[in-house]
């Protein structure tokens, strides 16, 4: 794992997309090459100087294309068929956007016959490193060895994690017990080491090593462990662990002091002033191209229900700081649906929601008019979901660190919105609190270009939609 502004990236997924920005650069280049073959083997620094830079523009709108379309994700659902449809969509993505951009900017257009077999060139090549991609990836070689210091409670929160997780990149070896915590684990893993730590991760070629006891005021070797460390071997608490594999921050080990010492919560005026520049040049980038999407929304709402009904539904929510607001979105249910003034979650196949309205919610259009709430700055375009106040007392009497969630704006998407599908209940409520701590934990403009982009497959896909 690679960390970027504080965002833990797959390293393996780096040298992948290091590979396919080489492919998208070069393929003017071939497509020249095949367009013109054999004449265009004599040709030399003249080409290079006229197809640098729409070589250039394609290789950003490619990769911008890819990663919305979800190729650069640790975890990826659909196996081989869901793998083809993200590569084509987002070759047609790109090609349209290339296609805009030629009309928009005619002296970089490369000629009709180049730019059709670079597109079949960077097809070609691009499944073709992906089949080799996968079939490296999936040894075992690749994955860290992990040694955990434990084997009760906490190291079972590991042993859960690496039986259930996809496209893991550890591998854990084993499990030492540590003072009198009961096994937990699978006692098949339960390593008995008759040398000192460091000899024994040695030879097991530990690269890393996660302490995670039940109870560190007994039994943690802790000269041992800083001999591992003097040895080379990292050495990683459990918190810290869950960050970098899974993305979030788990409660139900969280302990205050490893949210003062750690890194990350830093929000100076300048990250501000970023995040208030992104945050409006997103919503009015995005306001251009939806506005005809959101007037027949408006049509079709004021047709199911008539022209007296409301078309926007506006509803109290928290944002920054506990300040209330009132969010703006398409009404997508009926307008009776409250009317025993009790608030409560959207359910699966809830019977509330209007025809349009099920179309809306699943493409996320009824979420477009909360722009307007990010350009009067109540919102952020990325953050943590607005929740109602009535849900909000009751998770911050109840839930530790609940009210943490609330030190930035919320947010149209977000990381928990992307990482976990829709929330109506404690539990749920519980699981995505541990994504927004994550987020912010380790906010950045990175982080949210990220998410932005990765919005786009959610949209696509209809992920977590209800």
């Amino acid at each position: 794992m690679i960390r970027i502004f504080r965002h833990y990236v797959s390293g393996v997924y780096v040298i992948l997309f290091l590979s396919d920005a080489g492919i998208f650069f070069s393929a003017f280049f071939l497509g020249n090459l095949l367009r013109f073959f054999p004449a265009s083997l004599r040709w030399g620094v003249e080409v290079i100087d006229r197809f640098a830079i729409p070589s250039t523009i394609y290789m950003v709108v490619m990769l911008l294309s890819s990663i919305g379309m979800g190729l650069y994700q640790r975890v990826q659902n659909g196996g081989d068929a869901g793998l083809l449809l993200r590569i084509l969509g987002g070759f047609v993505a790109g090609t349209i956007a290339m296609g805009l951009i030629f009309y928009t900017f005619p002296s970089v257009f490369v000629g009709r016959g180049v730019f059709g077999y670079a597109l079949l060139a960077a097809l070609i090549l691009m499944l073709a490193s992906r089949f080799v991609f996968l079939k490296f990836v999936d040894t075992r070689e690749l994955r860290r060895r992990v040694l955990v210091l434990g084997a009760g409670y906490n190291a079972s929160m590991i042993h859960d994690f690496e039986k259930h997780s996809a496209n893991r990149n550890f591998q854990v070896i084993g499990y030492i017990p540590m003072g009198k915590e009961p096994c937990r684990v699978d006692p098949a893993r339960v390593c008995q080491i008759n040398s000192s730590l460091s000899e024994y991760a040695l030879q097991a070629n530990i690269d890393e090593i996660v302490v995670a006891p039940d109870d560190r005021r007994g039994g943690l070797a802790v000269d041992e462990i800083l001999d591992c460390k003097m040895s080379g071997i990292e050495v990683v608490d459990l918190l810290s662990f869950f960050e970098r594999e899974a993305g979030l921050v788990r409660i139900d080990c969280l302990h205050p002091s490893w949210l003062v010492f750690s890194d990350g919560f830093q929000y100076s005026g300048v990250q501000q002033l970023g995040k208030r520049i992104f945050d409006v040049v997103a919503s009015l980038l995005l306001l251009s191209v939806s506005w005809p999407i959101m007037l027949l929304t408006m049509c079709a709402i004021a047709l199911e229900s008539g022209w007296g009904a409301p078309i926007f539904y506006r509803q109290v929510r928290v944002g920054k700081d506990w300040q209330l607001f009132k969010v703006i979105k398409f009404r997508s249910m009926r307008t009776d649906a409250e009317k025993d003034g009790r608030a409560r979650w959207a359910s699966h196949n809830d019977d509330r929601v209007t025809r349009v309205g099920r179309f809306i919610r699943k493409t996320r259009i009824d979420e477009l008019p909360q722009l307007f709430n990010v350009l009067k700055g109540e919102m952020s375009f990325v953050g943590p979901r607005p929740e109602r106040p009535q849900f909000v007392e009751k998770f911050a009497e109840t839930i530790p660190y609940y009210t943490e969630r609330h030190r930035v704006k919320p947010g149209i998407t977000g990381w928990a919105q992307l990482c976990y599908p829709y929330g109506s209940g404690y539990q749920d409520a519980i699981e995505k609190l541990q994504y927004d701590l994550y987020y912010v934990k380790n906010y950045s403009l990175f982080l949210d270009f990220l998410i932005m982009l990765q919005t786009v497959e959610v949209v696509l896909w209809g992920k977590g939609a209800r």
